[in-house]
């Protein structure tokens, strides 16, 4: 571990970005250019004390969880993400794991959507990051471990993931995961990652096996979505699609059908900023 030259990268990154990069308000009063050393903290989950020590020289060496907290809240380039790994003596993530890094490109999209509820995820469906807006719409999924980190899996094992849809919505959204899935599988032939979830899977849901027998196949893309929200009800929204050249990871983007979904979006916005001031 190279602390003082991961110490003078970390500041040096912390002070080249503006606030407004990261939707942080830069006020009148603000005298340092960049980002404080709080906001740092904040975006990253992190206590304000270990992002000090780190810019000291006095840290422990971070994890690689750390590590990717940090590049996201610092919106490092891929490059740049790989040095960070490097300084903290650490190998970045093989070629074949650096779909669990949201692509730095993507990162600076959901900075720039703003007020729309966004996220980015894995083509196994795995969120890798979301905006303020996503996280009040969905829920933080960033954190999740095993296999419950893939909405695919949640879907046909835990009953709460379901019930976020209407009843008559259900049929629909179990084919699409699947064929979905499915398509995954042929663009990752052998891959032990798709094919252990597909194993894991068919153990765990007979309704999963059911379906992965019909062996139908969908990309996906753009839909029509009816959450239930629990503050503020049901939500009727558009859902975009950005993928990747390489198809290993998607931008999901959620805009309000109409009047109504606008209204209650809105207002589940102002809910957070009310809670987070609290």
């Amino acid at each position: 571990m190279q602390r003082d030259q991961l110490a003078d990268f970390l500041r040096r990154r912390r002070e080249a970005i503006r606030p407004a990069e990261v939707g942080i308000a830069e006020g009148p009063r603000r005298r340092t250019t960049g980002l404080r050393r709080e906001e740092v903290a904040m975006l990253a989950g992190m206590s304000v004390d270990y992002v000090v020590r780190l810019e000291q020289g006095r840290s422990s060496q971070p994890s690689p969880q750390l590590l990717t907290a940090l590049a996201r809240a610092l919106r490092l380039s891929d490059d740049e993400r790989d040095h960070l790994f490097h300084l903290a003596g650490h190998q970045p993530p093989p070629a074949d794991g650096t779909a669990r890094l949201a692509r730095a490109g993507l990162v600076r999209m959901l900075d720039l959507l703003g007020d729309t509820p966004a996220l980015v995820i894995s083509d196994l469906g795995e969120v890798l990051a979301q905006n303020r807006a996503g996280v009040l719409l969905t829920g933080d999924y960033t954190g999740l471990t095993d296999d419950r980190r893939y909405l695919v899996y949640r879907w046909f094992t835990d009953p709460a993931t379901r019930a976020a849809h209407p009843p008559e919505d259900h049929e629909r959204h179990a084919r699409q995961h699947v064929a979905d899935l499915r398509a995954t599988v042929g663009r990752r032939p052998g891959d032990p990652e798709v094919t252990g979830l597909v194993e894991r899977l068919r153990d765990a849901s007979a309704d999963f096996r059911r379906r992965w027998a019909e062996h139908e196949v969908k990309v996906r893309r753009s839909d029509r979505k009816t959450l239930l929200h629990p503050r503020v009800g049901r939500l009727e929204l558009d859902c975009e699609t950005l993928v990747t050249p390489d198809q290993r990871q998607l931008l999901l983007v959620f805009t309000p059908v109409d009047a109504e979904a606008r209204e209650r979006l809105d207002l589940l916005l102002v809910l957070g900023v009310e809670e987070f001031q609290a």
